[in-house]
């Protein structure tokens, strides 16, 4: 089938980003500016997911074949031609690329195309065919496949609020199938249950607010955890995790807010991150002060403006989607 004139616009557009940051110099507003464009489009997100992972296939090949590092010191001439070639073999590989392997194999085109969505600092309800609610936070990729055996939520990316809903097939005489959670990690079976799922880098955590819920790994099923209401734990593939008192704070995103108390400024950061788009870091040198109260997600502009004036800190503006939490000049 012949491209469209769109889809190769997307497949050159996300070949000369590629590449762009790959060359020896790309500073953060280049990174940041790519982030943005990734943002702006699904299709954009899941060429460059595509890029990502046809350049590590090509990880292991000798120099001559594998697609460069660019380099901008390079006599700008060569630089030039050097950047054309590579941007047209990548864009033609993204284009003929099998769908099956790159695209929906790949984690992040999984997370792209996944039937609920919500973009950076984007928060949304959703209620599903038998009533259960769920209210989707910034970021949240959500699948919903209910089966004749069982109710099944597949988390994606982000996080979600549970408010489960007695199987509606009981109205029917029929047995109810039970309600699933699934992660990277594992699944979380609800008991009658309202909690949160939040699906992190290396392991999953489960906040309960009331009823109960199952835990189960998936490396490890036959390791189960009963969590109570107003329990919480951490999970990975192979560990159901430990009970701890859970955080009553979790839910303020419902409500737009987060509310911190006595957190590390790294911490800070990294979570109002998730809810604005581009890159947000904290030096190191500002990294152990602390910061407690309570902020309204609908303008994290606001809140970054506000961090002055009850810490010392400087808040530099590289771009709109590059910032960066330092010292104050001397």
């Amino acid at each position: 089938m012949t491209p469209t004139l769109s889809e190769q616009q997307i497949a050159l557009a996300a070949a000369e980003w590629y590449f762009r940051l790959r060359e020896a110099g790309a500073d953060p507003a280049e990174h940041a500016a790519c982030a943005a464009w990734r943002a702006a489009d699904p299709r954009h997100e899941v060429a460059w997911a595509k890029a990502e992972r046809i350049s590590g296939s090509f990880a292991g090949l000798p120099g001559e074949l594998a697609l460069p590092v660019l380099d901008r010191n390079r006599n700008r001439n060569d630089l030039d031609a050097q950047r054309r070639r590579a941007v047209k073999t990548l864009a033609t590989l993204l284009i003929v690329a099998p769908a099956g392997w790159l695209a929906w194999q790949s984690t992040p085109a999984r997370q792209v195309l996944a039937k609920h969505r919500t973009a950076t600092g984007e928060r949304r309800p959703i209620v599903l065919t038998d009533g259960t609610r769920v209210h989707l936070n910034t970021a949240t990729a959500l699948d919903v496949d209910y089966g004749s055996e069982q109710r099944l939520l597949r988390l994606r990316r982000g996080e979600i609020l549970i408010d489960t809903a007695p199987d509606s097939r009981l109205a029917d005489g029929l047995p109810a199938r039970p309600l699933l959670v699934e992660t990277v990690q594992g699944s979380v079976r609800a008991l009658g249950t309202r909690f949160i799922v939040r699906q992190h880098d290396n392991h999953t955590r489960v906040n309960v607010y009331t009823g109960a819920v199952e835990i189960r790994p998936a490396a490890a099923p036959d390791r189960s955890l009963r969590l109570n209401a107003g329990e919480q734990a951490r999970f990975t593939a192979i560990d159901p995790g430990q009970p701890a008192e859970a955080d009553p704070h979790t839910t303020d995103w419902t409500h737009g807010q987060l509310i911190v108390r006595d957190m590390r400024l790294a911490d800070f950061a990294k979570e109002l991150g998730r809810h604005r788009p581009g890159v947000l870091r904290c030096d190191p040198s500002v990294a152990d002060l602390r910061i407690s109260g309570a902020f309204q997600l609908h303008d994290t502009d606001a809140i970054l403006a506000s961090l002055p004036e009850a810490l010392p800190v400087k808040v530099v503006h590289r771009s709109r989607y590059w910032v960066t939490l330092t010292t104050p000049n001397p």
